[in-house]
């Protein structure tokens, strides 16, 4: 029973945590700095400790998503809440009208496919504070996401 117990540990600690976020930018006066935050935190976490790899997709209508993958939970916030990450983070409620997050483990270290995230979302995710909501912005009701212009996010 003990082996077991340990078994089950040692399985929970190497579990990756996975975080997604969505963000639609309600008018395109606020994508050149969107733009430059984003290129700021990619760099930043490009060389965070415990991010092991990622991904961003360019969906339509000014809609961005990002997926990372990372050793712990602890490390995921500790990005989020230091750096170029945390200068950005204040904006995205005046720059977007829809904004969501979720996060899960799992054992894989790489990051599923974007249909799988946009499932993980409706089913799991819940929407962040924005000042100017759409009206699909608290249920969630967004289109499928077009999934031809993502590209990965690698360690430095």
């Amino acid at each position: 029973m003990v082996r077991n117990i340990l078994v089950i540990l040692q399985e929970e600690e190497s579990m990756t945590f996975v975080s997604l976020t969505r963000l639609r930018i309600r008018s395109f006066r606020f994508v050149p700095l969107f733009a430059l935050h984003t290129w700021r935190s990619l760099r930043q976490i490009r060389s965070a400790p415990g991010f092991q790899t990622g991904a961003i997709l360019a969906d339509r209508s000014w809609t961005f998503w990002t997926m990372t993958a990372w050793d712990s939970e602890e490390s995921m916030r500790q990005f989020m809440v230091s750096g170029s990450h945390k200068t950005a983070m204040p904006h995205l409620v005046e720059w977007c009208d829809e904004a969501s997050v979720a996060h899960w483990t799992q054992p894989e270290t790489a990051v599923p496919s974007w249909i799988e995230a946009d499932r993980r979302m409706r089913e799991g995710g819940r929407s962040s504070k924005v000042r100017n909501p759409s009206p699909q912005h608290a249920t969630l009701s967004y289109r499928v996401p077009r999934t031809a212009a993502g590209a990965k996010i690698t360690r430095s």
